[in-house]
């Protein structure tokens, strides 16, 4: 979640944690969810069904994903309504917010609110969030969260914005207002938030766009932070245009030993999403 940690490398598990890891393995195995998928185009659903599982299979932690392809009526889903600390992936719900509220105000949005803006998006800055986080304040955020029809995401409370519970169900709500006409949002502001997501600085641009094809636009946002229990939570929401598709991905995980693990899962799932897409 914050710049200082980008150097991934920090393991966490002690022995006594893999310990009980490996002894929960077997009965987790036998219950995990399956991922879901339907789609409009023949035989799409369940190549991706299959690549994806195989895609997870063998990956430690906990994973939810989502799936949309407008172009193709095409979902995919896995734990999607299961809550997550959302470490710096709520940051384009605050942008979000922050633009929707100067909409209701008709106002522009003053230099120091896109300063700190593109800061927050394009470098993942966590005293831009914090200082857009108090500005708006929970009264705000809640309010465009109902706009927005994010039921599942709980705002962190005492300013803890990073431990905002999010869903791939709510992200992937949030990922289709920004990039299709809306009353949530206006034309400019959807504009906006795609802009600065397509300028995440290169150090960030790891996560759902692993794997795009050279001629599929992405905007990306992604979301890491560890804590004492479920090891690192590794985040990656992306948008992708191009090709003859028009979609977007959304991947949450926890449970990962050090941040790389994490981001070597999500990858390891958008890559065969990318590469059924562009085939089909």
């Amino acid at each position: 979640m914050t710049r200082g940690i980008s150097r991934y490398t920090k393991w966490i598990a002690t022995g006594a944690l893999a310990a009980c890891v490996a002894a929960a393995a077997p009965a987790a195995a036998a219950t995990a969810p399956a991922v879901s998928c339907t789609s409009a185009k023949a035989g799409l659903a369940d190549k991706l069904k299959r690549d994806i599982t195989s895609a997870l299979a063998n990956r430690s932690g906990t994973v939810a994903m989502g799936l949309y392809d407008r172009t193709t009526k095409t979902t995919c889903t896995l734990r999607s309504s299961t809550a997550y600390d959302s470490a710096s992936v709520v940051k384009v719900t605050v942008l979000a917010t922050l633009l929707w509220d100067a909409k209701k105000h008709n106002r522009y949005l003053t230099n120091t609110e896109t300063t700190l803006a593109k800061a927050m998006i394009t470098k993942s800055d966590n005293d831009a969030t914090s200082k857009l986080w108090r500005q708006l304040g929970l009264t705000k955020i809640k309010g465009f969260l109902t706009a927005a029809g994010m039921t599942q995401t709980k705002p962190g409370a005492n300013n803890y914005w990073g431990l905002t519970q999010i869903t791939v169900t709510d992200e992937q709500k949030l990922l289709k207002l920004v990039t299709a006409k809306n009353t949530v949002l206006s034309d400019n502001s959807r504009a906006y938030i795609l802009k600065l997501m397509g300028q995440v600085i290169s150090s960030q641009r790891w996560g759902t766009p692993y794997g795009a094809g050279s001629g599929i636009a992405w905007h990306v946002k992604n979301g890491w932070l560890q804590r004492s229990t479920h090891g690192w939570r590794v985040h990656s929401v992306g948008t992708f245009t191009g090709g003859g598709h028009d979609y977007m991905i959304t991947v949450l995980t926890h449970g990962n030993s050090t941040m790389n693990y994490g981001i070597t899962t999500i990858q390891g799932v958008s890559k065969v999403i990318h590469r059924d897409l562009a085939a089909s």
